[in-house]
């Protein structure tokens, strides 16, 4: 019989990419995923090393799994992502009964290494330094039917004094534009609606081969995809924002009115001592031309409170940029060491309880704003793309959810309204009506990657609502390939053979 795998994923969206990649791999080499609840044979943890408490996550989670192995003739756990590349032999040695540890530049190994695990009877750690084929080169298994991934780089060259992500995933490496595009139409072609570049600086994309415009200009051409409806990216830089980026988002029609830019700090003193090479002036001019080519860009962040030497002044500046910035979201932080950093050894760490204070009193004012921000689409109407993981709001009024093109979360009615009409037919497949309110069978239900248009009727901090039934339906490709997986959930893993990294000729 098959043996069967679960992978574990902590942290950013590039370690959800990452564990796309593991997956594929599993798959490829034979493994099936393991049914909800039964004992995986083999468990992969894909951790993160940005956070204090990804340590104690992952040492305790090994912790509860040590008896289960021990009752589990055969069974192995491998470790990989960034606190793999930073712990290294650390893992073995806390956690011995650990198969296999591997880094951020080799996932690709995996298989070879649970087998080798297995063989020799003896745990394999193997961790490369730098990258030596481009991770799209592997096979992979993505977890949504219309939404993708796509990578346009790896690596950072920045040196933010808090951030040991520069010295886990090396240097940045830019992809062709030629691979990424490609991969991008083979996902199209899959029934893939919409993508999200991704990079550690995601706008410095081409530093590697000296174009200060080539993310702006790979903007422009993921317009040009027939088929692509909706195309994201994170995280850019401020410091590496420039116009031509603003000018490409607004004028190209399936690039979504979002963005999400990291302030981490609105005291140009702590930036200066976080290593941010930008100011608060230059991150609101940011925002302001970015409002400015798109009024209704929705704009979010991540915030860090508690930074070495922050003084209550400081914090009160951070305060005064979110409320001039007027956030539709913010992940925020409080600080915490990470060994192997500068920050780490910075005199004047501010006590817990400060930062405590202090993040509560910004969280408050995130949710105020981003609560008023979203009021004000009470009464708008919005096409959603019908998401799926995101959950019904609750048993009771069997929403659905979705995201707007601003990438707002709405739960909404999926009863069709009286007020319903057909639109015409796009390039994405007939529309179509949705489900009745008693569920005769003469309507198509509603599926994932499929678009609804509704009217917000109520706003909430986190998302709104849409209680007054759909407006319009329209089938797509996406919600076509979304119910293909779901009656073949065992389909073969597509692998897209991209060309390794390198500086385009």
């Amino acid at each position: 019989m098959a043996r069967t795998y679960e992978v574990r994923t902590y942290g950013c969206q590039m370690n959800v990419h990452d564990s796309e990649r593991l997956t594929g791999l599993l798959e490829d080499a034979g493994y099936v995923a393991a049914a909800d609840g039964s004992t995986p044979d083999v468990v992969v943890f894909n951790t993160c090393a940005v956070r204090e408490n990804a340590d104690n996550k992952l040492y305790g989670n090994l912790g509860h799994l040590a008896p289960v192995k021990a009752k589990t003739p055969g069974m192995q756990i491998a470790v990989g992502g960034c606190l793999a590349q930073k712990d290294r032999g650390e893992i073995t040695r806390k956690a011995p009964w650990v198969d296999v540890v591997f880094g951020t530049h080799n996932i690709g190994s995996l298989p070879a290494l649970l087998e080798r695990a297995r063989v020799q009877e003896e745990a394999q750690v193997e961790i490369l330094e730098s990258l030596e084929v481009f991770p799209s080169t592997l096979p992979t298994r993505r977890e949504s039917a219309y939404a993708a991934w796509v990578s346009v780089s790896v690596g950072c060259n920045n040196t933010c004094t808090f951030c040991i992500v520069p010295a886990l995933r090396g240097k940045e490496m830019d992809r062709r534009p030629g691979d990424i595009l490609a991969e991008v139409r083979a996902l199209v072609a899959e029934g893939v609606s919409e993508v999200t570049l991704l990079g550690q600086n995601v706008n410095a994309y081409g530093v590697e081969f000296g174009d200060r415009q080539a993310f702006s200009k790979l903007l422009r051409a993921c317009g040009e995809v027939e088929g692509l409806e909706r195309v994201r990216f994170t995280s850019p830089h401020p410091a590496e924002f420039t116009d031509d980026v603003i000018a490409a988002m607004a004028e190209t029609a399936n690039v979504m009115p979002q963005l999400h830019m990291p302030l981490q700090s609105g005291s140009d003193r702590v930036l200066r001592a976080m290593r941010r090479s930008y100011r608060r002036e230059r991150y609101l001019g940011i925002i302001d031309r970015v409002r400015a080519a798109m009024p209704d860009a929705a704009i979010t962040t991540d915030i860090i409170v508690g930074f070495p030497g922050e003084t209550e002044e400081d914090f009160l500046q951070t305060m005064e940029v979110v409320a001039a910035a007027r956030f539709s979201g913010a992940f925020t932080f409080q600080y915490s060491i990470r060994p192997g950093t500068p920050a780490a050894t910075m005199p004047d760490q501010v006590p817990a309880d400060v930062v405590g204070h202090r993040y509560e009193r910004l969280v408050e004012l995130v949710n105020d704003i981003a609560w008023d921000e979203n009021k004000r689409l009470v009464g708008r109407t919005v096409e959603l793309m019908v998401a799926e993981g995101e959950g019904r709001k609750d048993a009771a009024t069997h929403r659905l959810s979705g995201r707007g093109p601003d990438n707002r979360l709405v739960h909404f009615d999926p009863v069709v309204s009286t007020r319903s009409t057909t639109a015409g037919p796009t390039t994405a497949g007939p529309t179509t009506a949705g489900p009745t309110t008693d569920g005769s069978a003469d309507t198509a239900p509603i599926r994932p990657g499929d678009m609804v248009t509704v009217e917000i009727t109520r706003a909430a901090p986190h998302h709104l609502v849409a209680d007054g039934g759909v407006l319009a339906v329209r089938r797509t490709r996406s919600g076509d390939a979304w119910q293909a997986r779901t009656a073949a959930p065992a389909a073969p893993v597509v692998g897209l053979g991209m060309p390794k990294v390198g500086a385009p000729a």
